[in-house]
């Protein structure tokens, strides 16, 4: 049976804030985008809520980006640390 089911509340983190940061967009910017209120864009940034899925997509729309890119069931890592990662080496690549 799946977890949703028997009543158990699945985390979903997102990367709201940081992506209004690199955008320099207020929360009230993003708000009016999506047609949400700010209270909205507050809580889903806090993950005291989780946005509908047509929600999610006009969110995602206006950073165009993928969903898995602004949402996920596990804890996001530094940005940094994705975006600059070093790839390993192939084995039969000299280094």
């Amino acid at each position: 049976m799946s977890p949703v089911r028997r009543g158990e509340k699945l985390p979903i983190f997102n990367r709201l804030g940081v992506l209004r940061a690199e955008r320099r967009m207020s929360r009230a910017q993003l708000a009016e985008l999506v047609g949400v209120n700010v209270q909205t864009v507050g809580a889903l940034e806090r993950g005291d809520h989780y946005p509908s899925l047509d929600l999610a997509f006009r969110i995602c729309d206006v950073f165009d980006l993928p969903v898995e890119a602004v949402f996920s069931r596990s804890e996001f890592g530094a940005m940094s640390a994705e975006l600059y990662r070093r790839p390993v080496p192939d084995a039969g690549t000299p280094t």
